[in-house]
């Protein structure tokens, strides 16, 4: 575990150039929700955006062909990947967070009001939408690189584009919300952690097969 936050750690460092980006990419949202008075698309928005900065470490890497020195660590395969998982893992969660507080707020500032109902379904898909994006493309990113793999950062937009298509044609914030108060709470969240670890387990599985091919 301590090679895997040196990992962390190490990623962090990397992407710091991107700091501001970064922080500006976090507050284009709170302006959509502001704009849209809703904190569903809001919050869609933010983990799209969110997301699009998976690629920011693997960037740096090429740029600068850091790839034998981190095949001088003394870190396994695994644990790298293991740890990049975590640290864009670590940014999404930092992104849900400000974004529930942020946005919820300036809603009820422009006099907008919120049911529990709008708090649930706003993270539930945000959490459901970064997961589904970066499952796909940090082995896009592992096999093809950041530059060849670029199409990989499109994704999120891609997705974003769908759900407001699907919200424009059907009910999807009822939709989720139904989905989430027909169970107990405690069931759900067993089932979704699980069915989150999953994913994420299939997709670090991808990532450190495809860069043992690599040898």
């Amino acid at each position: 575990m301590h090679n895997i936050w040196n990992i962390v750690k190490l990623d962090f460092s990397l992407v710091q150039p991107y700091l501001k980006t970064i922080c500006f990419t976090m507050l284009l949202p709170v302006l959509f929700t502001a704009v849209n008075r809703s904190l569903f698309t809001g919050i869609s928005f933010a983990m799209c955006f969110i997301a699009m900065t998976a690629g920011y470490p693997f960037s740096v890497m090429e740029k600068n062909d850091m790839d034998m020195l981190y095949g001088m660590l003394p870190i396994r395969q695994k644990e790298l990947v293991i740890g990049r998982y975590f640290f864009v893992i670590g940014t999404g969660v930092i992104a849900l967070a400000f974004s529930l507080l942020i946005h919820p707020v300036i809603l009820m500032f422009l006099g907008e009001s919120l049911s529990t109902s709008d708090l649930i379904t706003a993270a539930a898909t945000g959490i459901i939408l970064f997961t589904l994006y970066t499952v796909f493309q940090l082995p896009g990113y592992y096999k093809f690189g950041s530059i060849k793999g670029r199409v990989f950062m499109y994704l999120p937009v891609a997705g974003y584009l769908i759900l407001l298509f699907l919200s424009a044609k059907f009910p999807v914030q009822v939709t989720v919300w139904r989905l989430f108060s027909k169970y107990p709470t405690s069931v759900l969240i067993i089932v979704s952690v699980l069915i989150l670890i999953g994913l994420y387990a299939c997709s670090i599985a991808a990532s450190i097969r495809i860069l043992n091919r690599k040898k």
